[in-house]
């Protein structure tokens, strides 16, 4: 099999997730299929040598494909996109396969539409690919041309908007909070099985190199790594509100010397770990 056809199937592996992407960002089915087009050609003229997480590169490149489309139509239109949406939210798409189905149906539902008709294009980005895919901030900044302390003021603020107007169950805090808190509950007593059951299968674990050098793991991913690396830990980890979303932090001799943020739809599918003192600062903890 020759490079190409490799690259081929590496790229239509990942179809479906992208297709997810660009259906939250644009809420198009047709222009979402032109954006995952559009990151084909952009990956057909890549240096694909030089690309370390070929996932990772191919979802940011269709969200940076989605975020110039929004404004290239921000420009053509004298309303702007944040006051009202390319399509409507509840289209129906024809020709979706099972698998896209159920990645459509795994997020946040209802919030969508709150997403494509109240967020600006920058704050949709983020809050599409964050909350609902788990890409990690530092990943993000650079698509939004952003620092990372900004992405996550920007998916702060998105979060909340999106909070405060959805009805769907999936995005109350209050069921991520109990999520969360039953998550740090199995994982101080040791009980693996449960871990695995609240997370998604496909759970991102990230920490910053701070946490990594106090014994975490820079990337994990899958649900019975996750769990096994949490299985019997949390002992010091206290529930909280990290920039509006589910979290916990530890707090040692009245410092906070490490903080948890809980991605959370149905399960559990993104979790980051802070502990760089710099980067605790710019947090917005409500711990309790």
């Amino acid at each position: 099999m020759s490079d190409t056809d490799l690259l081929v199937r590496s790229f239509e592996e990942q179809r479906p997730r992208l297709r997810a992407v660009a259906q939250r960002m644009l809420g198009s089915g047709g222009e979402a299929d032109d954006a995952v087009q559009d990151t084909w050609l952009r990956l057909s003229r890549a240096d694909v040598d030089a690309i370390d997480n070929l996932p990772g590169w191919l979802t940011t490149t269709v969200g940076r494909v989605c975020l110039d489309r929004l404004r290239s139509a921000s420009s053509r239109h004298e309303e702007a996109t944040d006051e009202a949406g390319e399509g409507p939210a509840g289209e129906a798409v024809g020709g979706r396969d099972p698998e896209q189905e159920a990645l459509l149906a795994e997020s946040v539902g209802q919030a969508l539409e709150v997403v494509l008709t109240t967020l600006g294009p920058t704050e949709r980005l983020v809050f599409v690919l964050h909350d609902m895919f788990a890409v990690s901030f530092e990943e993000i900044a650079p698509v939004v041309d952003r620092t990372t302390p900004a992405v996550r003021q920007i998916a702060s603020r998105a979060r909340r908007r999106v909070q405060t107007r959805s009805a769907d169950p999936v995005a109350d805090p209050a069921r991520q909070r109990r999520v969360v808190e039953a998550f740090l509950t199995a994982s101080r007593e040791g009980r693996f099985d449960d871990l695995v059951t609240l997370l998604d299968p496909y759970v991102v674990l990230r920490a910053d190199a701070a946490a990594v050098r106090m014994g975490g793991t820079a990337e994990s991913r899958g649900s019975s790594v996750v769990a096994d690396f949490f299985n019997g830990r949390a002992q010091g980890a206290v529930p909280a509100f990290v920039d509006g979303l589910p979290g916990a932090v530890v707090v040692v001799d009245g410092r906070t010397r490490l903080v948890l943020s809980f991605t959370v739809t149905d399960r559990i599918i993104g979790i980051e770990v802070v502990a760089d003192p710099e980067q605790l600062r710019q947090l917005d903890l409500v711990v309790g």
